[in-house]
Parts: structure tokens; C-alpha cells; sequence
């Protein structure tokens, strides 16, 4: 199967009485896009390296809670999240050099504020309040709210296949995480679900704005990290203020905070977003509670029971099964 030719036109014209020229000009023909996504392993191989790609951010978002609990000072959920986000995005506008411009200035607040400035301290609410199976359960719902929201804002098409999935990796997860003694708290309940609203509404956001032409995901990521931490700065001062003593332990922590599961992983998120479906990037996000249960897991020398594999492998399922869409295939094929 071909994907572009290239056709060379001549047009030929007199010069004189008995003199003609020639005109060469190439033009190179590509076929629609959905016909080159599917026109050979070659375009396949790409997009699963992306999803992988992709993937590695909210897996590396899933070692928060043990690098929190191992190497940081406790109590200073707030000043975590503030190193998470503020150095790292300083650090990559420095090195970028470059600034949002017009629109993009209200924009990329916004969606810094979306993203990390309100979803982290609600995040951060939800775990001091509920055990962790359950707000962890709680934020695996993004995948749905995603998937309403793109009818709303994006005008796509409701994917029953991927609302389905979604459905299923809830349930997943609930069975790795959940314990039999998992309470519930109103307010824990309440952050739970505002911070997966607030996660969910910038996905979509960023997947309908898009990014300014010539702005990588470095600097796209660096804005936003930097617009929220200027909303967690103050709130850290008010409510916890620095931790009284940063050993060498806790800077190890911090720097895997603030470049692993900081600008890298989030370079990667936004490059993820901008390049495939919405919902479906939304449904790697299952992957943080997975790796964080198996991590947990692996501290403590416990061994999964056959309800928590179960959930694991309905969860991966889930993930996997959700960057399908059959609807547009079988469309394809005819």
C-alpha cells in the first residue's frame, strides 16, 4: 500500500516562434488520515510506542504515595505537591525561554490551575481522609468524566466501548485496592471527586485547545507546572510552611518527585493528550493506583489475593482494550 506519491506535472508553454519550456512541479498526495493510521505496522508500532510513552507518566505518578511515605518528612502533603510542580516548571522555562503569548497567558493558568494547582491538594484531602483503596478508587473514575465531557466540549461521538471499559477499570482497581474495612468519610468522598472532576476537565481541556504552534511539550508542561505552583505556594504557606528539617533522604525524594513524576511525566501526559483520543489516554491514568498497590505490595512482602489479581488483571484489561475503538474500525474497513 502506498501512503504519499508524488506526481510530477509539466506545463509547457511557447517562448518564441519555434521554442517551447517546460515547467516541472511535484506535488505529493497523501491519503486521508484515518486511511494512513491504518495503512501498516509501520503507523501501528508508532502509536503504540506513544501509549507507551504516555503511559510511563501515570506509572511514575503511582510511586508518589510510597517516595512520600519513605522518604519525606510527614505532615507536608502541600509542600510535596509545591516541589512537585514549582522548581521543575521554573527550571524548564528557563531552559525553553519561552513565554506564553495572548490568549495562551489565561489559558495555560488555567489549565495549570486544573491540573496540578486544585487537583493536588484535593488529592492530597481525599488520602488524609479516606483510606487509600478508596480514594484511590474514587480517582479512577476520571476515565468516565472524560468520556462525558468529550461529548460536551470536545462534540465526539459517546464511545460505549470505552465508557464500558471505563465501568470495568473502576471496578478493577476496586478490587485491588479496597480493603474490607475501607470507611467512608463525606468530605474525603466530596475531595475524591472534585479533584478527579477538576483532573478531568483539564484533560479535556488541553485535548481541545491544543498547544500553540511551535511549543513543545517541555515548555507546554513547564507552564503549567509553574501556573500551579503559584496556586499551591500560598495555600502551602498558610497551611503547612516548609517541613522543620530536609535530610539528605528527603532531597532524594523530592528530585524524583519534581523530574520523574514532575516535568518528565508530565511532558509526556500533554504530549499523549495532544496526539490521541481523549478517553482513552484518560484510561492509562489506571495505571497510578495499579503501580502503587504493587509497590505497596512489594514494601510490605504481601502477596495479592485471588480477588486482588483478578481486579489487577481487569483493570490492565480495561487499559489496554480502551485505546481500541471496534466503531471506527468496522467504519474504516468499509
Amino acid at each position: 500500500m502506498t501512503i504519499g506519491s508524488i506526481e510530477t506535472i509539466c506545463w509547457t508553454y511557447r517562448c518564441g516562434r519555434n521554442e517551447t519550456a517546460c515547467v516541472t512541479t511535484s506535488i505529493t498526495r497523501h491519503p486521508p488520515r484515518d486511511l494512513r493510521r491504518s495503512a501498516g505496522p509501520g503507523w501501528i508500532g508508532g502509536t503504540v510506542a506513544l501509549i507507551a510513552a504516555t503511559a510511563l507518566a501515570p506509572a511514575s505518578w503511582g510511586t508518589t504515595y510510597s517516595v512520600t511515605t519513605e522518604f519525606l518528612p510527614p505532615d507536608h502533603p502541600l509542600f510535596a505537591a509545591l516541589m512537585r510542580s514549582l522548581p521543575g516548571g521554573l527550571i524548564l522555562i528557563l531552559a525553553t525561554r519561552a513565554l506564553p503569548r495572548g490568549m495562551w497567558w489565561w489559558k495555560a493558568a488555567a489549565l495549570g490551575a486544573l491540573n496540578i494547582g486544585a487537583f493536588l491538594p484535593l488529592l492530597f484531602v481525599a488520602a488524609e481522609r479516606l483510606p487509600g483503596g478508596v480514594a484511590a478508587t474514587l480517582g479512577a473514575i476520571q476515565p468516565i468524566i472524560v468520556a462525558g465531557l468529550a461529548v460536551a466540549v470536545l462534540r465526539e461521538q459517546p464511545s460505549i466501548w470505552r465508557i464500558g471499559w471505563g465501568i470495568a477499570g473502576v471496578v478493577g482497581v476496586g478490587l485491588v485496592v479496597l480493603g474490607p474495612t475501607a470507611a467512608l468519610d463525606g468530605v474525603g468522598i466530596l475531595a475524591g471527586l472534585t479533584g478527579a472532576a477538576c483532573m478531568a476537565l483539564g484533560v479535556t481541556l488541553t485535548k481541545h485547545w491544543g498547544r500553540p504552534a511551535g511549543v513543545g511539550p517541555l515548555t507546554f508542561a513547564g507552564w503549567q507546572l509553574v501556573a500551579g505552583g503559584l496556586v499551591l505556594l500560598p495555600l502551602t504557606a498558610l497551611v503547612e510552611g516548609a517541613p522543620p528539617g530536609i535530610d539528605g533522604s528527603a532531597i532524594i525524594g523530592y528530585l524524583w518527585l519534581g523530574t520523574v513524576g514532575g516535568f518528565i511525566a508530565y511532558a509526556l501526559w500533554f504530549r499523549g493528550i495532544g496526539r490521541l483520543p481523549v478517553t482513552a489516554t484518560a484510561l492509562l491514568g489506571l495505571l497510578s493506583p495499579l503501580v502503587a498497590a504493587l509497590i505497596g505490595s512489594l514494601l510490605l512482602s504481601e502477596t495479592f489475593t485471588a480477588g486482588q489479581i483478578a481486579g489487577f488483571a481487569l483493570a490492565l484489561t480495561a487499559l489496554v482494550a480502551g485505546q481500541l475503538n471496534p466503531t471506527r474500525q468496522r467504519r474504516t474497513r468499509t
